[in-house]
């Protein structure tokens, strides 16, 4: 019983850290390559603003038109969620309207490293 509660508890770890291993400096790089053709952290344009991202519920910028599914999903964006939205946006949120994924997963923390150091650059 000991054991079991030890491992649960390992891996609770190991996934909630499982994207601090990211580079927010090559993150920023391919943000700027990847991302900002659609996303800004000042304005929406083909995608939503960046803008206090971290905490915030998925589809609630305003003066963006959301698909229903992204309005409609209880999804608050954080490390995790941020992770499993750049894998396969569509198998996670299915309906929703962004075509680009990172599958590579250093490449995917890189950029969540990113977004979370840019995110609290903006908190006041």
């Amino acid at each position: 019983m000991h054991i079991q509660l030890f491992l649960t508890a390992a891996l609770a770890t190991a996934l909630s850290t499982a994207h601090a291993d990211g580079d927010a400096t090559h993150g920023r790089l391919l943000y700027a390559a990847r991302c900002a053709a659609c996303h800004s952290f000042e304005y929406n344009g083909v995608g939503p603003t960046h803008k206090e991202l971290l905490g915030r519920r998925a589809g609630t910028v305003k003066g963006y038109t959301y698909s229903s599914a992204l309005k409609n999903s209880a999804v608050v964006w954080n490390e995790d969620s941020l992770s499993r939205w750049l894998t396969e946006p569509e198998k996670f949120i299915p309906g929703q309207k962004m075509f680009i994924s990172i599958p590579d997963a250093q490449e995917r923390a890189d950029i969540v490293a990113w977004l979370l150091q840019a995110g609290r650059k903006q908190q006041p």
